[in-house]
């Protein structure tokens, strides 16, 4: 779980249905935040994977390098790759995904296109492979914006739903994977306290 640790900074690879931080209900209560304090009480986090999503998660050791690397963050100086199937075959090879995202507020958590009110969200997308049994295409996404369930929306509102979603995708859909089919598998950054080019990777698990 644990892949990099030093005196700045943790980078654990979450595994699906584990949340990030720790949820209302009492069964939601463990997390990847308190297992990590577990190993190292002054982890604090930095930014979140959907519980359902798996993957790389970055924590800094004290306020100062969370102060750092959440500024990293805010200013897209945090390269973010991930690794998908979604239903169906995504026509051409690569492209863009630019539609403003907002809180669909009577159906939270769920997040929706919104033209009027939306934060402007990017996603670059491009075909890893092509038909594979479930009769979808596996996908390299980068999110160059970090919206709430960007990803997500975003490949739903083009047609292509990731397999296992249960928030975006129909039915059928959703029940086409045991779990979502989204794994965070780059995380590039500078460490913030040596100036290091750091650089890590988890393979996607489906």
């Amino acid at each position: 779980m644990i892949l990099h640790h030093d005196d700045a900074l943790i980078v654990a690879d979450k595994p699906a249905g584990l949340p990030t931080v720790p949820g209302r209900p009492a069964e939601l209560h463990d997390c990847l935040w308190h297992r990590v304090r577990d190993q190292w009480p002054d982890a604090l986090v930095v930014h979140r994977l959907d519980m359902a999503t798996s993957g790389l998660v970055l924590f800094a050791r004290g306020v100062e390098m969370q102060r750092g690397l959440s500024i990293a963050f805010a200013q897209r100086q945090v390269g973010k790759g991930y690794e998908a199937i979604v239903a169906g075959d995504m026509q051409g090879e690569a492209g863009e995904i630019d539609l403003p995202l907002a809180a669909d507020w009577p159906n939270r958590p769920r997040q929706m296109v919104d033209a009027a009110h939306g934060k402007p969200s990017l996603t670059r997308w491009r075909v890893l492979e092509r038909g594979l049994v479930s009769g979808g295409t596996r996908l390299a996404l980068e999110p160059l914006t970090g919206r709430t369930h960007q990803l997500r929306v975003h490949l739903a509102a083009i047609g292509h739903p990731l397999l296992g979603d249960t928030l975006y995708a129909p039915p059928g859909l959703a029940a086409a994977a045991p779990r979502l089919l989204l794994h965070a598998t780059r995380l590039d950054f500078v460490h913030p306290g040596d100036g290091r080019a750091l650089s890590f990777e988890s393979a996607a698990p489906f």
